[in-house]
Formats: structure tokens, sequence, C-alpha cells
């Protein structure tokens, strides 16, 4: 291991900013194969009243990678990342929002850092099913690379409505998540076969909103059921229709959700 380049030492991760400099900060992390492009209909359309901040994951977009010879990360790694980014930019309290492995990193954020004011975990889980399944999808992108899942990832994604519908912007994702580096799809893949927050989602004690999409077949409403289940006193909702990402197929519900959630 290179001395000083651990999983331990935060990284500096890319942020888009938007919104007034002295609003309440309402921070976005994406799903796996993301950059924050999957959140630009948040950005525009919460931004008038909120410091609206969207983040890239390490290797994804235009964060750096893992230092060679790193261990890790874990998503407490990814955590103090999204800290260690916050802290430069000013922010103190914050609300978070999370979604797919986002989500597993706002609920550890939520769970562990009283900087954290609320939280929406959208399609998320506590945990991400039989870890050989992340081992084996890492070793895929580290063999293979990317571009050989992200077919089967965006049929994750979206509802084959709106695939049909939506073919340019379909295909303008499949084309994110196949541009995802290798190292930084397959760590990351790595992070969520070692997640398991079941037993923790009591340490969760903000005000916490819980989305769910009927047609998600990689965190189905059962699954994120158990987040809401686990988090006392949680509001829950199911989105149809809707696959993983409600936030691009359902944007304007997402945002009244997530407004309405942050005034009441």
């Amino acid at each position: 291991m290179t001395a000083g380049t651990t999983a331990n030492t935060p990284l500096t991760l890319h942020a888009d900013v938007y919104g007034p400099t002295d609003a309440e900060p309402l921070v976005l992390l994406g799903s796996l194969g993301s950059t924050t492009e999957m959140w630009l209909p948040q950005l525009d359309g919460l931004c008038d009243d909120r410091r609206v901040i969207a983040l890239d994951h390490r290797g994804h977009g235009k964060s750096p990678l893992t230092p060679a010879g790193a261990d890790g990360p874990t998503v407490p790694d990814l955590a103090a990342d999204v800290l260690h980014t916050l802290d430069g930019l000013g922010v103190a309290g914050f609300t978070v929002v999370g979604l797919s492995l986002g989500g597993a990193v706002a609920q550890y954020l939520a769970a562990t850092s009283d900087r954290v004011t609320a939280a929406v975990f959208i399609c998320t889980a506590a945990k991400f099913g039989d870890p050989s399944g992340w081992v084996e999808r890492a070793h895929t992108a580290r063999t293979d690379g990317v571009g050989a899942l992200a077919d089967a990832v965006i049929t994750r994604w979206f509802s084959p409505a709106y695939r049909e519908q939506n073919p340019a912007t379909t295909d303008h994702y499949r084309d994110m998540i196949a541009a995802t580096p290798d190292e930084g799809y397959a760590a990351c893949c790595d992070a969520l076969s070692q997640w398991d927050f079941t037993s923790r989602l009591g340490e969760v004690t903000v005000p916490t909103l819980v989305v769910a999409g009927e047609h998600d077949p990689s965190t189905a409403p059962e699954t994120v059921k158990v987040i809401a289940d686990g988090v006392a006193g949680s509001s829950y909702v199911v989105l149809s229709p809707a696959a993983h990402l409600p936030n691009l197929e359902q944007p304007q519900t997402v945002n009244g959700l997530i407004r309405g959630f942050l005034a009441g």
C-alpha cells in the first residue's frame, strides 16, 4: 500500500451547485454508474429556494478514483468523501437525498452525522441482496468493462413504457453508465457487497421520507419498505409508473414530494 493513500483518506468529489448560496443545502447522491446528470430535473426544479448540490461518487463522472494501492472504499468511506467535500463548500447542516448506492451513503450519513437535518431515501436498500451478485458484477466491470453491463442496467433504471416513449433519453443514460470508469464502478460494487445496515436503521432519527418505484426490479417496494419500517416516524411512498430512477421518470412528482416533505 502506498503511504498516505488509504480509502480512509476522504476525497474531494465533483459537485454541481445551483441556488442561492445562503439557502438551506440539499445534497443529492446518485446511483451506481451515474453522474450528477441524473439529478438535472432536481437541480433545475429545486434550486429556487435551496442550495442544491449534486455530487459524483468517487470513481464516477468527474470525481477522482481511489488512489492506486489503497483499500476499499466502503460505504462509510464514500460518506466521508461527502462530508469532506461539503466542508470545502462551506456547508454545515444539510438535507441528504440518496438514490440506490447514494441511498446507502445517505442512510449512513443520516445515522452517524449530526450535520444531517433530514433525509430522503429513494429506491435504495438496507441490504442489496446476496453479496455474491456484487462480487460477480465487479469482476465483469474489471474484465469486460462497464459497457458490458450497461444494457442490463438501463432496463432496471426505467420502466419499459418509459424506455419506449423516450428512446433518446434512454440512450443518453445508457451511455452515461457505459462511460463510468471500470475500476470506479467495480470498487463501488465491492462496497455494496459489504453493505448491511438493517440492524442500524433505528439510528436514523431525523425526519425521513422513503420513496419506492412500483416497477423497480433492483430495489422492489418491499425491499425499500424495510427502511421505512426501520426508521421511526418516516413517511413511505410508492410511485407508479416508475422503476429504479423515479426522479427522472417522474421528476415533477419527486420534486413535489421533496418540497412537501421539507415544508412539512
